[in-house]
């Protein structure tokens, strides 16, 4: 089961995961119904070569099953692109095997979150040394880059993976439903100490 959205991305992710889920446990059981009938058969329809209402039937459903479940996945994500007006910025520079962070849109602040040894922590391999702090109900740009290799910046309970690409800045925006503490990871294998580089 998913963590309980953070944000209302992940909300509607976890909405269209049921949808489709609901949709292919409906196929399964029909398929699954189908092929005992098949096992079970005693060959009284083995003459029948043409039935044009079936080939229609096969041919219609699925694509109108495929509607059901594109345009809800068409719409979240083109959602998930769209870029609102953001009142705060926040900079993430990927390095190995660590994470800088600038706030830049009132005063410059800027320092480096490293992970916690085990002896100091809380939560094992997910604790850092300084935490990010946003607020909430506010719409947030992350600007998302690296600094040597590929990194990826993912925060799952907000929906949110965004490939951190030296040479180039990506964009996100993420809208915090409740305060509370968020965890993510990197989760690009970005080298020997890639599972080190939590995000809080």
């Amino acid at each position: 089961s998913f963590q309980d959205g953070g944000s209302p991305l992940m909300e509607q992710l976890i909405f269209f995961h049921d949808h489709s889920m609901t949709i292919l446990v409906l196929i399964t059981v029909l398929v699954f119904y189908i092929i005992m009938m098949i096992v079970l058969n005693k060959y009284l329809n083995r003459n029948i070569m043409e039935g044009q209402e079936v080939e229609t039937f096969w041919t219609v459903i699925p694509a109108l099953l495929l509607i059901f479940i594109a345009f809800p996945s068409l719409r979240l994500l083109y959602l998930m692109d769209e870029i609102e007006g953001s009142n705060l910025t926040l900079k993430s520079i990927g390095h190995q095997w660590y994470w800088s962070y600038e706030y830049s849109d009132f005063i410059d602040v800027e320092f480096d979150s490293f992970m916690l040894p085990d002896d100091d922590q809380i939560f094992r391999l997910l604790d850092v040394d300084n935490r990010i702090v946003l607020p909430w109900g506010v719409q947030v740009r992350v600007l998302i880059t690296a600094a040597d290799v590929l990194h990826s910046w993912a925060m799952p309970t907000m929906g949110l993976k965004m490939d951190a690409v030296p040479g180039r800045i990506n964009q996100v925006t993420l809208l915090m439903n409740r305060p509370g503490l968020y965890f993510g990871q990197c989760s690009e294998i970005c080298g020997a100490n890639h599972s080190f580089m939590p995000i809080v």
